[in-house]
């Protein structure tokens, strides 16, 4: 793998793992701001945020398996 194919790899995670915080941080203001009037969206914010988390880790092990580090 060239060294642009491991960098491509690495944006890739990068890129992920801050969609997944973005989500996460739509779950903590929720909770903190809004829970009683806006408790009903919680589901669906999880299952986002698990969508997200879980392309991370595909994109995470991905970068590994062509011996990249994060």
């Amino acid at each position: 793998m060239t060294e642009d194919e491991l960098k491509a790899l690495k944006k890739d995670v990068n890129q992920k793992k801050r969609i997944a915080n973005e989500w996460a941080s739509q779950i903590h203001d929720l909770v903190e701001d809004r829970l009683w009037t806006d408790f009903p969206n919680l589901p669906e914010l999880a299952k986002q945020t698990h969508q997200a988390c879980s392309e991370w880790a595909e994109a995470l092990a991905r970068l590994e398996a062509a011996g990249g580090k994060p």
